[in-house]
Order: structure tokens, then C-alpha cells, then sequence
């Protein structure tokens, strides 16, 4: 019996962020097909690749990929994987109105690392009153922070905790956007 591939997404961390670990995009997404995955599609520069496995533990997906990325790219690779519904979930959960205000706010999604919980995210992060919001969710943390005080924001802060390398963070058009490209442009 065949089993249905699982549409994933991995957000890679630390990638072509001033000028360090540069990866082109042809390159990354060769190396997840070399790899052995299908549908595999790139989305801007940030590291985000959509593509499909047999593979159903997340675990050991996840340590896969670390370890050949790190060995084509010659960098310490870490990766937060999503499955589509984990994602689905993220956006349909999302607080009231969060991402609903562009103009006034600028929103982010930050993707935990398991076994990095938000309970555990949360005992630590300070948001500035009148500033910052922050939210909960399942294996993420939803932070928005008003555009015109951005420069008073805590979510700076979140580069000092000792877990941070166990996090990667997207903006909302990012999240909803990898989400419409899994679901094959629907959303």
C-alpha cells in the first residue's frame, strides 16, 4: 500500500541575512529534490521551501534535512518543518484581527523549533506596552507591533533569549502566502 505524501514546509533559519549563509534559490531547491522530495517550489529569499515526503515524523524530516543542508551549504543548518494542516492551524488560529491592519501594524509569525514550546517562549518575552502585542498559539508565537513606535519594540528582545536559535520568524504575508502555495493557490 502506498502511502499519500505529506505537504511540509521548511522555514530555514539564519539564511542570506546580511550577507551570510547566502543560498540561491535554484541551489536550495536542487538540494531538497536531490533529497528524494517532490513538488518542491522556493518562495522568496528567506528560506522557505514548500515540497512533499512519504516521510510522517517530523523528527527525523527534520534532522535529514539539517544535516544535508548543512553539508551542501557548508553552514550549521537549522530548519523549523510544518506540515500543511500544523500551518493551516497557524493562520485559522491566528488572533482576532491579527494581520487585518497593514497600515498600523506589522505582524510576524514566530515558528518554534521543537521541542521548543510557546509556553515556554511566552515566561520570557516582554512586549512594550502600547507597542507590542503578543499571542499564543500552537508551536508559535504571534507578535505585532505598531509601525509608527516600531524603533520601541520588544521583538528585538528575542534575539538575547537563550532558546532563540530555536526559532525562525515570518511577517504574516509570508506565512499566509506559503500557505496559499501549499494548498495549490487556494486560501
Amino acid at each position: 500500500m502506498k502511502t499519500t505524501p505529506t505537504h511540509y514546509l521548511a522555514l530555514l533559519r539564519g539564511i542570506n541575512v546580511g550577507g551570510k549563509n547566502i543560498i540561491k534559490m535554484p541551489a536550495l531547491k536542487a538540494s531538497f529534490e536531490k533529497m528524494g522530495f517532490s513538488n518542491v517550489i522556493t518562495y522568496i529569499q528567506s528560506g522557505n521551501v514548500l515540497f512533499s515526503s512519504g516521510e510522517k515524523d517530523k523528527t527525523k524530516l527534520t534532522y535529514h534535512i539539517e544535516q544535508n543542508l548543512s553539508s551542501a551549504f557548508n553552514y550549521k543548518s537549522k530548519v523549523v518543518v510544518v506540515s500543511e494542516n500544523q500551518l493551516k492551524n497557524v493562520v485559522q488560529k491566528a488572533p482576532g484581527g491579527f494581520g487585518k491592519n497593514p497600515d498600523e501594524y506589522r505582524y510576524d509569525v514566530v515558528f518554534l523549533k521543537e521541542p521548543l514550546t510557546s509556553k515556554e517562549v511566552m515566561k520570557s518575552v516582554t512586549p512594550k506596552k502600547g507597542v507590542d502585542s503578543v499571542y499564543e498559539g500552537k508551536n508559535v508565537i504571534y507578535f505585532s507591533r505598531l509601525i509608527r513606535k516600531k524603533t520601541q519594540s520588544h521583538l528585538i528582545k528575542i534575539i538575547t533569549l537563550p532558546f532563540y536559535q530555536n526559532m525562525t520568524i515570518r511577517n504574516w504575508n509570508t506565512t499566509s502566502k506559503v500557505l496559499e502555495l501549499m494548498m495549490g493557490g487556494e486560501n
